[in-house]
């Protein structure tokens, strides 16, 4: 018996780690421009550029309102808009910010809700190359009415050279493996809850 579990342990370790180096790669792939939406929503956290790439995209007109979704409580909208240089007439006409939201399921609570008040139901999402896979599965789950479209911002942390050589780069990328393991596990959770409900309404 206790080897097998041996055995069943170095099987779930060279699953995890054959897992994280897919995502690791994956996540790193180079973000196909994305189509034409009704809206636009980027997350804080993270780096500056993710709110900026949403407002380039706005300006774009890849969409024709853009959510900033959890942003500090006591930043203005002022403060945000000089600090992304954005002209004051177009962050009061078509810029929307979110202050509700503290981690990445509120991010998702918080735009499912704006998008429905808006009657969305495609959208562009803006965040950090690593942390796509994570929100993408989250706003999905929120909102399993709507197309959306990640557009993924390139950081330093999911370059190989980097997450390969060095210890806090590969936990960082590895805590938000974990991180998007348990999500996917949630949506199979409620996925199998959803089948069974189904099966008894047609029994």
């Amino acid at each position: 018996m206790r080897t097998l579990l041996t055995w069943v342990a170095l099987g779930l370790v060279v699953a995890f780690i054959a897992g994280f180096w897919n995502f690791a790669e994956r996540v790193r792939l180079e973000p196909e421009a994305p189509p034409q939406a009704q809206a636009i929503v980027a997350l804080t956290g993270g780096s500056l550029e993710r709110l900026s790439t949403g407002v380039r995209l706005l300006q774009e007109e890849k969409g024709e309102r853009l959510l900033i979704s959890g942003v500090n409580r006591i930043v203005t909208d002022q403060e945000l808009y000089e600090v992304l240089e954005v002209d004051r007439a177009l962050g009061e006409c078509c810029i929307d910010l979110g202050r509700s939201a503290e981690d990445t399921l509120g991010n998702a609570s918080e735009t499912a809700a704006w998008a429905r008040e808006h009657r969305y139901t495609s959208l562009i999402l803006v965040t950090d190359d690593y942390h796509m896979p994570r929100s993408h599965a989250e706003l999905s789950l929120a909102m399993p009415e709507a197309e959306i479209y990640p557009y993924p911002v390139r950081t330093r942390w999911t370059d190989p050279a980097l997450w390969r050589s060095d210890l806090g780069a590969a936990t960082r990328l590895g805590g938000e493996y974990v991180k998007y393991l348990v999500i996917r596990g949630r949506e199979a959770v409620i996925d199998f809850a959803r089948s069974g409900g189904e099966a008894k309404d047609g029994a």
